[in-house]
């Protein structure tokens, strides 16, 4: 499953953009100028995976330890917007992401038993080699794709939302409700006031219960619907 999922993401992003595969080859003086590699970071949170394409091909894949069901990885579409070599208890290397409503990052740890499970608090933990190596080979502005197997970014549940909550499942909302006319401020991931004002407007429009929560009732009247 995972192979067709990388796939359809590489297929999909090679079409909308530029940031995988080079259009052209530019030639100099008879010579074939080699594009520079181009590098993407794809995250599969069912399998704890961490699959390293270079130039639209998987070159490396690294076994990592993802968040536990209370403390989740955020799903979603991302890039890595600073490096360091601190912390001890990161294995020496951080990579963080730019996910706008906490502080996720990919680094090494001090609890190698705990990769290959669900552990973190959501960030994405390798052993102290493969972070090592990973952090020389990508920069600063690589996007990373965090994923959950073929469930998306909902995962194999839609969770109850309510006022505090964060994550893709709220942006995901967010940006619904905003194509509805009812959202008029940034997609930030985070359940807030203006996010509960224009919940209760589109309880209102859709006839529902008014109340400060996101269930099963306004999924299906959003059009966002569980995998079975």
């Amino acid at each position: 499953m995972i192979v067709i999922i990388i796939i359809a993401i590489l297929f999909i992003l090679s079409i909308n953009s530029n940031i995988l595969f080079p259009l052209t080859a530019k030639h100099e003086t008879g010579m074939v100028k080699q594009p520079p590699k181009k590098y993407m970071i794809l995250i599969d949170a069912e399998d704890c995976r961490l699959y390293l394409i270079e130039n639209g091909k998987c070159v490396k894949k690294y076994l990592v330890a993802v968040g536990k069901t209370s403390t989740p990885t955020p799903l979603g579409f991302y890039k890595i917007i600073h490096k360091s070599d601190w912390g001890e208890g990161f294995g020496g290397r951080w990579m963080g992401l730019n996910v706008p409503w906490g502080k996720y990052g990919i680094h090494g740890t001090i609890f190698p038993h705990s990769i290959g499970g669900h552990a973190s608090h959501g960030c994405i933990r390798m052993w102290n080699k493969d972070v090592k190596e990973l952090y020389k080979i990508v920069p600063a502005g690589t996007r990373v794709l965090i994923v959950n197997g073929p469930y998306g970014p909902f995962g194999q549940k839609l969770r109850m939302l309510k006022p505090g909550a964060a994550g893709w499942d709220v942006q995901i909302v967010q940006k619904r409700l905003k194509e509805l006319g009812f959202y008029k401020y940034n997609i930030d991931g985070r359940f807030g006031l203006a996010m509960e004002n224009a919940l209760y407007r589109f309880q209102k429009i859709k006839r529902l219960p008014k109340r400060n929560r996101i269930g099963k009732a306004e999924y299906d009247a959003m059009g966002i619907f569980e995998f079975e």
